[in-house]
Order: structure tokens, then sequence, then C-alpha cells
């Protein structure tokens, strides 16, 4: 049988071996993680503030390492990137009445921050890059819009110079969520350092990872005050200087575990970009010729030289054409995925958001939509470019462990689906 038989047609599959699971940091994790959380461990200092000894904090020590690297003057260590994206908007004074625009694109998790600070999330539009439409976001303001989150999906930066442009316009905060992109950048400057804040997720597949944990990085001292002073309910060093009145706080401290292996962790950043965007290239590279004679597009890119390559993505002509290249490409050995089906459910695009879309709130006497200033309404088809763009999106993972045969049996398979199905 030709070797262009697809495997769905009883051909033999392009890859000998199915993808690596796609944990980047996860997939890295050896002896240095160990021998950083068994150093915590003996010196049985586990809690940030105190302990016995004079040993110094694991998460201070992150936090400086991420303010250091990222050229900004105040770092928060925290349980979750949602817990970091919630302790930016309480340091910004975001909360009831207010409104916050949010991509379609993104997990619900940052709907959701907005949400527990009792402020609205507004859903804008995504672009051909699958990240936030400036020109759509500015046709969502309104006088109760305060804030914007642009949201670095799938490891590229968003088009920032627009966005910032725009937010300052109107004098709105931004608040960059970097969960999917920690190392990502946009012309030079780290992603999460760019807004007036920076929010990443340390969760398992992320770049990456302890398993969870989150990071807040800004230039401002009060909004960094605030949100310390609400990740802690005790009090930790913004009670020794205080700028601000003090406020109460929860408890999203970081412990000192987390930073033990998110400080190894750290020091594999630059290996994995490396990797990942190297194999991205060669793919692409790969795919030109049967791309252009297909007119098939790739994922529009804000800086490719930025984008952290966790994925490459491209667009076919409809949802069912995406259907049938899925199912040959997964015969292949090749881990190809949608990005979205109004018949499955999945958090990552704001038609599946049931509690928001519903507005339901915790309570019966109280919920954001009722605090609100205008009356809000969502609808499962209010974002039909986005949808569209997600519906005929082939998601492909760029693991940093493909080695040069994967990817270029990887190459072969494409090519051969593509060549048959597009």
């Amino acid at each position: 049988m030709s070797s262009q038989t697809l495997a769905i047609h009883g051909g033999a599959p392009a890859k000998q071996q199915p993808d690596p699971p796609m944990y980047p940091g996860g997939m890295m994790i050896d002896h240095e993680e160990e021998a950083a959380v068994l150093e915590v461990l003996r010196s049985k200092r586990l809690f940030r503030y105190y302990g016995p000894g004079n040993t110094t904090s694991k998460v201070a020590e992150l936090e400086r390492a991420y303010a250091d690297q990222r050229g900004k003057k105040y770092a928060l260590a925290v349980t979750s990137g949602t817990a970091s994206l919630v302790c930016a908007l309480h340091g910004l004074g975001i909360g009831p009445g207010d409104e916050v625009i949010v991509p379609a694109f993104t997990w619900i998790a940052t709907a959701g921050a907005v949400i527990a600070v009792g402020a609205v999330p507004v859903v804008c539009e995504v672009d051909e890059s699958l990240l936030m439409d400036a020109a759509d976001v500015e046709q969502k303001i309104t006088p109760y819009t305060k804030a914007i989150i642009p949201v670095h999906m799938r490891g590229a930066p968003a088009n920032m110079d627009a966005i910032m442009a725009m937010a300052r316009k109107h004098n709105l905060k931004v608040v960059e969520d970097t969960a999917q992109a920690n190392g990502a950048t946009f012309k030079g400057q780290w992603c999460g350092a760019i807004g007036d804040v920076g929010c990443y997720s340390f969760q398992f597949n992320k770049m990456l990872t302890s398993g969870e944990g989150g990071m807040l990085l800004t230039d401002d001292r009060v909004v960094w005050q605030r949100a310390e002073m609400f990740h802690d309910v005790i009090g930790g060093e913004s009670r020794k200087d205080p700028v601000v009145d003090e406020l109460c706080g929860i408890n999203f401290r970081m412990p000192e575990l987390l930073a033990a292996v998110n400080l190894v962790q750290l020091r594999r950043l630059d290996w994995l970009l490396d990797n990942m965007r190297a194999r991205k290239r060669m793919i692409k590279e790969g795919l030109a010729d049967v791309t252009q004679r297909k007119g098939i597009t790739f994922r529009a890119e804000n800086d490719e030289a930025g984008d952290t390559a966790i994925c490459t993505v491209f667009f076919v002509d409809s949802v069912e054409t995406g259907d049938r290249v899925i199912e040959a490409l997964r015969a292949e050995n090749i881990g190809a995925g949608d990005l979205y089906r109004r018949h499955k459910r999945d958090y990552h695009v704001y038609a599946h958001w049931e509690p928001i879309l519903a507005q339901r709130g915790w309570s019966a006497g109280g919920d954001p939509w009722r605090w609100a200033n205008r009356k809000i309404e969502y609808d499962h088809d209010m974002c039909p470019r986005s949808l569209d763009l997600l519906g005929r999106a082939v998601h492909l993972n760029v693991s940093p462990l493909l080695t040069n045969e994967d990817v270029e049996e990887t190459i072969e398979g494409v090519n051969k689906v593509l060549n048959a199905l597009a």
C-alpha cells in the first residue's frame, strides 16, 4: 500500500510514536526539583514568613527572581493564576458596578476573577491571532468600563501596542493574563510586564510548573500593597511601609515547597523556549507548500519571535473539514485537536461559560449583574467571528521533547492529510 495512503484508510501511520505529554515544565522535573523540595523539608520552614532556624524564604526569592528578570519593581507569589488575577483586580480597585473586558477565547477563570471581585465581564472578539481584538474592545467600552484583560492565549503575545494605546486613550487599566505564555515577549518586552499588572500561572499544564501557583508583577507600589494585603489576612511586607490604609484580606499565600520547585523551573525557561521555537519553525516551514496550495492560513502572529511556540494552529475552510483533518491526523499518531465545537463543552471558549451566560450568582440576593450600572446581556453567538475562527482551527501541540525524527514524521503526516482532505 502506498506510503501516502491515510492511516484511517489502512495506511501506516506517519508517526511511529504518539506525541509526548504536553506538560513542558512538568515533563522536565528531575533530581533538581527533588533536591530543592528536600532542602525545604529538611529546614522545616514550610511557611514563607517564619519557621525554625534562620533560613531565608524561597517564596521571597522567587518573587525577586521574577521581578528582576522581567524588570518590574514588585512581585507577589500566590496560590494560582486565578488568585493572581483576583489580587490584581483588587489591587487596581476594581469592584461592584465596574465592567472589565475579556476576550472570547480564554479559560473561564479570566472572567471568573472579574466576577469574584464583584465586577461584570464583557466579552470581546478575537482576531486571526486568536487573541484580543483591540478594535472590538473599543466598541465594547462604556462609561462603566474600568479595565481590560488581554490574554496571551496558547503561548502567543497579544497586540500590546494596539491594546495599550486604546487603554490609555480611554483611561483603562490593563491586566495581562499570561497564564499560558510564561516566557513570551512582545517587541522585546516580557509579556506580563507591559500592562499595569501582569499575572502568571504555574498550574501543571503551563510552561513552568509546580503543580499550582501564580505570580503577579507590577511597577505600582499602591497596586502591589493592595494586592499583597488581599492575598494575606495576617499581613506581610506591605504592612512594614504602608502607602494605603490597611484592608481585610484572605489567604492566597504561596507555600515554600511550590516556590522551591518554581525556582528550579525558572532556570529551564530558555531551554524550553529554544526547543519549542526551533520545532515550530521546522513544522511551519515543512507545511508551507501544502498550506499555500490549499489556501490554508496559519494563526496570525503579533510577534513571531516572541511566541513561546507551544503550538501550531492553522485554519481550514470549515468545521466539517476540520473534523475530517483532525480525525485523520490522530490516526497518523499526530495529536491534533479542535478549539471549538458547539456540542462539546470547553471552558476555553466563552460560548461554554454557562454559569456566566446565565448570570448565576452564589446567593439569591446578590451577584455582579444585579449591581451593574446597566443591563448586561450575553448570548451564545454574540462573538460570531471568534466562533468561526475557533471552529475552523486545527491545533497541534509542539512539545520540547519532540525529536527531529518526530518533527519530520509530523510534517510528513500533516502534508499527507492536507493533500488528501483539505
